[in-house]
């Protein structure tokens, strides 16, 4: 039985990546139709991982995908390779110590991941990365105990899962748009129209599961196979335009200066939510610049730049990123915006949907499905060898996966 997954991003790459060890890699299919790949959150996202910065549904999830990274890295030499570091995370406070409460929604609200922890009460003489300018009125607080949070670059990551998926087999049909689904004698899904954007040509892919990873555009992308469902998973879903630079600065690539990756997290103001991580090879990554009212658009790479946002992480950099009080200038190689896929609850949506929500169409019972993967938020890179793995073995049958019991469509705890 074939499957097809819907969206190239690492949420697909996961799923596929941990399917292909279970079945015949050659009866697996990535469909993408975006001209580049990794052009969203995938490519752009910071790549911050945590093992225990969730709300109580996606906990368990959390820890298994924090474990799988660090499994990952140690078998395939990650540091090198999609540059997995430990991290150390900081949160930057006024001197009087006042800190929120802990706040699981805190992205719609427009705050910091970090009121997702408390301060780890670590007691130690560290002063952060050396590399951060520190404000009168302010100072830093560690908010991360040892071997709980790292660093990796998304996209090197995600190019790394996809040449894993390649090698072993799996198909990869890029870009090419999914068109619609056709039905047996019996009205069970039986396979999926794809085009190819590229040379025009219309093509089956005999298929009886399907799963949707399409990140911000997984609603779309449901209600144009399954025009008839009443479900709108729009309703669960929704999009957050996020704004980010990244910099080249060779000092934080030195292990005597700087040790292992950094994670910052600035005080907040209304609409900007600053976070800066460093990255092994010198890299450091600037955002928190988020607006729900931007426009999704048809493809990730159809996204426009507001140069104005870009300018004020520009500025943000330029004042808190510096060594020495050093006039070193600051080398932006990368601004992008990509379009993360949230939901009211601030966890992600991992499960089977009900054939009663398919509209006229139905699944094989032995076997068969349609499945969804999105609503990671900030998460997806943290979060994306975890539900890799919970949804091969949802796909494969495996009912009882106690990591997504409460990340379902209809557990009440999404709008």
């Amino acid at each position: 039985m074939a499957t097809v997954i819907l969206g190239s991003g690492i949420i697909g790459l996961s799923t596929a990546y941990y399917l292909s060890r279970k079945r015949d890699p050659s009866t697996i299919h990535i469909v993408d139709p975006s001209p580049k790949l990794f052009a969203s959150a995938s490519g752009n996202a910071a790549g911050f991982l945590a093992r225990d910065w969730f709300a109580p549904a996606a906990a368990a999830l959390g820890v298994l995908s924090f474990d799988l990274h660090q499994r990952l890295a140690e078998e395939h030499d990650g540091r090198e390779k999609w540059g997995y570091s430990p991290s150390t995370s900081f949160g930057i406070v006024s001197s009087d110590g006042q800190r929120d409460d802990n706040d699981y929604d805190w992205l719609l609200l427009g705050s910091s991941r970090a009121r997702a922890v408390h301060s780890s009460g670590v007691s130690t003489d560290e002063v952060g990365p050396v590399w951060l300018k520190m404000k009168d009125g302010k100072r830093i607080e560690r908010n991360s105990e040892d071997g709980t949070t790292a660093q990796v670059d998304p996209l090197r990551l995600c190019e790394f899962l996809l040449g894993e998926c390649q090698t072993r087999g799996v198909q990869l049909h890029h870009p090419a748009k999914a068109l619609s689904v056709t039905p047996d004698i019996k009205g069970e899904l039986a396979c999926v129209r794809i085009l190819s954007t590229v040379t025009g040509i219309e093509s089956d892919i005999p298929a009886t599961r399907i799963v949707i990873a399409a990140g911000a555009w997984s609603p779309s992308v449901f209600k144009s196979l399954f025009p008839s469902s009443g479900l709108d998973i729009g309703k669960f879903i929704g999009k957050l335009a996020g704004h980010s630079i990244v910099i080249k600065y060779p000092e934080v690539n030195n292990p005597k200066i700087t040790g292992n990756c950094h994670a910052i997290f600035l005080n907040s103001e209304a609409g900007f939510t600053p976070e800066i991580f460093s990255r092994v090879g010198g890299e450091i990554y600037v955002a928190g610049l988020n607006c729900s009212s931007l426009t999704l658009p048809e493809l990730p790479t159809d996204t426009i730049l507001d140069t104005e946002a870009i300018q004020k992480l520009k500025d943000l950099a330029a004042g808190t990123i510096g060594i020495d009080d050093r006039q070193t200038e600051l080398e932006i190689v990368k601004s992008a915006l990509c379009f993360r896929p949230v939901t009211e609850s601030g966890t992600p949506l991992i499960c089977k949907i009900k054939d009663a929500d398919l509209g006229e169409l139905k699944t094989r019972l032995d076997g068969g499905g349609v499945y969804l993967a999105a609503g990671h938020g900030p998460w997806g890179i943290s979060l994306s060898l975890g539900t890799g793995m919970v949804m091969a073995n949802l796909i494969e049958g495996h009912q009882a996966v106690s990591e997504i019991r409460d990340l379902g469509l209809d557990n009440g705890k999404h709008r």
